[in-house]
């Protein structure tokens, strides 16, 4: 099984927001997940996303792919972190 980290739409039309979510990678968008890791509200001005970097860090080791969103919101964080 290929486990990729990406966003999974919720909320209504215009008013978009995300999970980000561990999730088999032949499985649809919005379809079932395995864990949940974070969140992303666009709608929301400055700091708009919750990781928790433990259970990205942990999908990671064992060969999940981020996608390119999720991959700069794992950089942010991490960046976030250290100061």
């Amino acid at each position: 099984m290929s486990v990729s980290l990406r966003l999974n739409r919720k909320g209504t039309k215009d008013r978009p927001y995300y999970k980000i979510v561990a999730v088999d990678s032949r499985k649809r968008r919005d379809g079932r997940y395995i864990e949940q890791i974070g969140t992303y509200n666009p709608l929301v001005e400055g700091t708009n996303y919750e990781i928790d970097l433990e259970k990205a860090d942990k999908w990671l080791a064992v060969g999940a792919k981020p996608s390119e969103t999720v991959n700069s919101f794992i950089r942010k964080a991490r960046t976030a972190a250290t100061k």
